[in-house]
C-alpha cells in the first residue's frame, strides 16, 4: 500500500519493452523505401516523410538542434506553396531525444495530428500539417527503448 497521496495503487503502470538491439518497424506502416530510412536514421536524428499534398513521398531528415521550415528559400526546409508562410515553423531537438514542432506565428498555423499547436514535443507516427503538406514524424530508433 502506497503512503504517497497522489499514486492511487489502483491504477496499473505501462512500460515499453526493453531495446534488444533488434529495430521493429513493422508498426509503423512504412512503404519499402521508407522503412529501410527509418531504420538507418542516426540516433538523435528524425524523418518526416510526406504523406499530403504538394511533394508526396519526399523525406526531410532532421538531424540540427533547430530545423527552420517555411516558403523563404533560405529555410533548411524550402516547402514552396502559398499555404506556408516565410517564417512558418522549427524543429527542435529535445534533450531526452526526438523533436518538437513550434509555429512561428504563420498565417495557417502549424497542426499536430490535426489540432493547431503554438509548440509541441512529437511522438513516432504523429502528423504534422503545414499549410497543404502532410508529414509523417519519426524519430531515430538507435539508441531508445521500442
Amino acid at each position: 500500500m502506497s503512503t504517497n497521496p497522489h499514486v492511487d495503487p489502483t491504477q496499473t503502470a505501462v512500460f515499453g519493452a526493453v531495446h534488444t538491439g533488434e529495430i521493429d518497424v513493422s508498426h509503423l506502416n512504412l512503404r519499402e523505401d521508407a522503412r529501410t530510412a527509418v531504420e538507418a536514421l542516426p540516433a538523435g536524428s528524425a524523418l518526416l516523410v510526406v504523406r499530403r499534398g504538394p511533394n508526396v513521398g519526399a523525406r526531410f531528415l532532421l538531424d540540427s538542434p533547430r530545423v527552420t521550415i517555411g516558403r523563404k528559400p533560405s529555410s533548411d526546409i524550402f516547402l514552396d506553396d502559398v499555404t506556408v508562410s516565410r517564417k512558418h515553423a522549427e524543429f527542435s531537438a529535445q534533450p531526452g531525444g526526438g523533436y518538437a514542432v513550434r509555429d512561428l506565428g504563420s498565417l495557417n498555423g502549424t497542426y499536430v495530428n490535426r489540432e493547431r499547436v503554438e509548440e509541441v514535443g512529437l511522438v513516432s507516427g504523429d502528423e504534422v500539417q503545414i499549410g497543404k503538406f502532410r508529414m509523417t514524424y519519426y524519430p531515430s530508433l538507435q539508441g531508445f527503448a521500442q
